[in-house]
């Protein structure tokens, strides 16, 4: 069983289905040696937390050749498959160091930006309407559903409020190159309506979060774009120049 799935019988029912495939009630029933009810309500917990799902019904029996009332059949979904180990962010990782070493990190740069616009086009149409606070507390509910935990802080004395997105969900891969940060700090400044970004945080300079005052963010709307986000720290050539 791997260490990040459930433990105990919803974790061994994780397993299983990972190992050997789809598997209804009775089946996973003998295999644990466990009454139907009580894996039964082990697959109806892990229903409501969308980490199986049910994929349809089956004759009883080998090969569903049996008799009598069809069984329903469960699988992992995709956020069960996350629960066991994954190599990605390794692999992206290598990848960026080869393309810099290549002197080709502007096509990781290119892809990043490409993203960025299509995951801005998806949230605009959520954003559309909102206004002030209401626009402000729907892009961090985008963010924090992108991964990046986002809140929203009222500012120190009567100042901007501030934006502060507390996890990086592609950590590993700004540790080789800061093209995820300089992609993603347009989508944020979408997201805001435009205006200045003022960066008072950032994650790879040893914050706890990469966080943003938004001087023109007024209470009755965001303020129109005005270009470049303007930010404290290094200058935007700089590996961390920019980021979200």
């Amino acid at each position: 069983m791997h260490p990040h799935t459930p433990e105990g019988t919803a974790g061994w029912i994780l397993d299983r289905l990972k190992r050997q495939g789809p598997a209804g009630i009775p089946e996973l029933a003998r295999e644990a040696e466990l009454s139907p009810e009580s894996i039964r309500a082990h697959v109806r917990t892990l229903l409501e937390r969308a980490l199986v799902r049910d994929v349809g019904a089956r004759q009883p029996g080998p090969g569903g050749r049996g008799r009598g009332r069809p069984e329903r059949i469960y699988a992992l979904t995709r956020r069960a498959e996350r629960l066991f180990p994954r190599r990605e962010a390794e692999f992206l990782k290598g990848l960026a160091a080869y393309l810099g070493k290549a002197g080709r990190g502007d096509l990781l740069g290119a892809y990043l930006r490409d993203f960025a616009d299509d995951r801005t086009r998806a949230a605009l149409e959520r954003l559309e309407g909102l206004e002030g606070r209401a626009r402000l507390d729907e892009a961090a509910r985008i963010l924090t559903e992108e991964g990046y935990m986002a809140e929203v802080d009222e500012g120190d004395d009567d100042g901007p409020p501030r934006l502060r997105l507390c996890h990086c969900p592609v950590r590993e891969l700004v540790e080789v190159t800061r093209e995820p940060c300089r992609a993603e700090i347009g989508f944020v400044r979408a997201l805001v309506g435009g205006g200045d970004l003022a960066r008072v945080e950032y994650i790879p300079d040893g914050g706890r979060a990469c966080a943003y005052s938004l001087p023109g963010y007024a209470a009755s709307g965001p303020a129109a774009a005005s270009g470049p986000a303007s930010e404290s720290g290094p200058a935007p050539d700089s590996p961390a120049g920019e980021a979200p």
